[in-house]
């Protein structure tokens, strides 16, 4: 015999049934049924959550008879002309252009003024801060239709004493939004401001940086996620925002939230086309949340633990 046979029989032989024994679960592991229960819990969640989605979408594809009747799952058959009809029907583009004006504005004047006085509460110790703090946080607690009526009137006294048009225009809209958005926001940036050590300034006005140096160059790239996290939330506010819009604004500022019921006549709903508009005017705020989405969660995240 050779010496390859020999090795051949002298190796114990296994039997085919027997099988290497898996690894023992860790003590630590989460059990199999809850494992399975967050599966269905999650797929139940997702298609709750996508099934107005799918409403939306198959009905904005369908015409006008289809949609007002019966409604079907499985569209018979799909058309794209909602999508061109919305322009037409009411002056979407104007609506469009309104609100990108609005909710930039309101996210940019928020962001910035909040940053200085998040930056002033946050490193100088002055009288009443707490009291600041408080106030700001507190403005939270009441609902925005307590302040419908005093900022029209407000607007209308301004106009009529200085003859500047607050009342029916994108200015005075913006100045609405800030005064909810703004309290919001400082409150926010104030607590990632206090989590940069304080150090890193004296650090940067010992090299020669001003306290404004300092915020820009040490503070504000510290706090991005924070910042980030406060935009996107000013700019949500103001591009949804249905209640001030309605009643500040006229035919020429009238802002996307508020023109979508020109798809309502007293004939008939065009149903279709409110649905592929209410679709178009959620892709800002998509595609937004998005392109931030890593910034934003870090954000809300770092905000929760501090």
């Amino acid at each position: 015999m050779s010496s390859q046979a020999l090795s051949k029989e002298s190796l114990p032989k296994q039997s085919p049934s027997k099988r290497t024994p898996s690894a023992p679960r860790s003590p630590m592991a989460a059990p199999r049924s809850f494992l399975w229960s967050r599966r269905i819990f999650l797929t139940l969640l997702t298609g709750f959550v996508l099934l107005p989605v799918y409403v939306m979408l198959s009905s904005s594809l369908k015409p006008l008879q289809d949609v007002s009747g019966k409604f079907r799952w499985v569209p018979s058959g799909l058309t794209i002309r909602p999508y061109i009809d919305i322009w037409s029907t009411v002056p979407l583009a104007k609506y469009f252009v309104n609100s990108l004006i609005v909710a930039g504005a309101a996210t940019v004047f928020s962001v910035v003024i909040a940053i200085f006085a998040a930056y002033g509460v946050s490193r100088y110790r002055f009288r009443g801060k707490r009291l600041f703090t408080v106030t700001v946080l507190s403005t939270q607690m009441f609902p925005g239709i307590l302040f419908l009526l005093p900022l029209f009137l407000i607007y209308v006294n301004i106009g009529n004493t200085t003859g500047i048009a607050l009342f029916g225009s994108r200015i005075g809209l913006i100045l609405t939004y800030l005064t909810f958005s703004l309290p919001f926001s400082i409150w926010m940036l104030i607590g990632y401001f206090e989590s940069v050590p304080r150090d890193l300034d004296e650090a940067a006005m010992v090299d020669g940086c001003g306290p404004l140096g300092a915020l820009f160059r040490i503070v504000v790239p510290a706090a991005v996620p924070g910042i980030v996290a406060v935009a996107v939330y000013a700019f949500m506010t103001a591009w949804g925002e249905v209640l001030f819009a309605s009643v500040m604004t006229n035919d020429t500022t009238r802002t996307l939230a508020v023109g979508l019921k020109g798809y309502a006549t007293q004939n008939d709903v065009y149903w279709n086309q409110v649905m592929a508009a209410s679709l178009v005017v959620s892709i800002p705020v998509v595609a937004g949340f998005l392109l931030l989405q890593r910034y934003l969660v870090a954000g809300l995240t770092a905000g929760a633990v501090k």
